[in-house]
């Protein structure tokens, strides 16, 4: 399916999202290296927002993308040869999120942006990010949520479950595709969910900052040092 939508991908998540999402990568990248200098990883990475947003920060040396689809890493790399202003190494790799190819502790950071929801075990994506951690290292992930109840939660289940598949249909010619979208939202983890797992693949410190009116969460937390 994402293989079929990656010629429209990045259009469609800057109409979802009015442009934020842009944002939301910045501070992702931003408190995934923010302790530490050093190479850093974005898993299932797409068309590298991501990564890209990672290559800004100072910290990060170099930065490695990886994706199971070589469809959508086409486009990363096209993305990365008009990037001629930027002299920091950015890799583009497939690779499965729950394999990781790397040894243990080759990254000061990894991170994971609107991916998780995809991946058919989140606890063992979470273990083999802490896996390719340095000890003090951090792991951080960038997901849609299910939002707690109230306005904010009824206006954005009207918005996502109506206006993104017709949005898609239009758009990208799929409204399949853009209905799997929000279903995958209701039932995906809860933050606090979310925030256990990361604790039960050994990370500490974690925590979360809620974004886009509660519907998004940046989660986070280290490898003990």
């Amino acid at each position: 399916m994402f293989a079929r939508i990656s010629p429209r991908y990045d259009l469609m998540n800057s109409l979802m999202t009015g442009g934020l999402h842009h944002r939301w990568k910045r501070a992702t990248a931003n408190l995934t290296v923010r302790n530490a200098v050093g190479p850093a990883l974005d898993v299932a990475t797409g068309t590298g927002d991501l990564a890209f947003a990672l290559a800004d920060c100072p910290n990060a040396t170099k930065v490695v993308g990886m994706d199971l689809l070589p469809e959508m890493l086409s486009i990363a790399n096209r993305r990365r040869a008009a990037r001629h202003d930027q002299g920091k190494p950015v890799q583009f790799v497939q690779g499965d999120a729950l394999r990781l190819p790397f040894p243990d502790g080759s990254f000061v950071g990894a991170t994971a942006g609107f991916s998780l929801r995809n991946m058919p075990d989140v606890p063992s994506a979470i273990r083999e990010m802490a896996r390719v951690v340095a000890p003090g290292g951090r792991v951080t992930t960038l997901e849609l949520t299910p939002m707690p109840p109230g306005i904010a939660s009824t206006v954005g289940s009207f918005y996502f479950h109506r206006l993104v598949p017709l949005m898609g249909q239009i758009v990208a010619g799929d409204r399949t595709a853009y209905t799997y979208l929000p279903n995958s939202v209701d039932y995906f983890l809860t933050a606090d969910g979310l925030a256990d797992v990361f604790r039960q693949a050994g990370l500490v410190d974690v925590g979360y900052r809620r974004l886009g009116l509660g519907g998004v969460a940046l989660h986070f937390g280290d490898r003990p040092g």
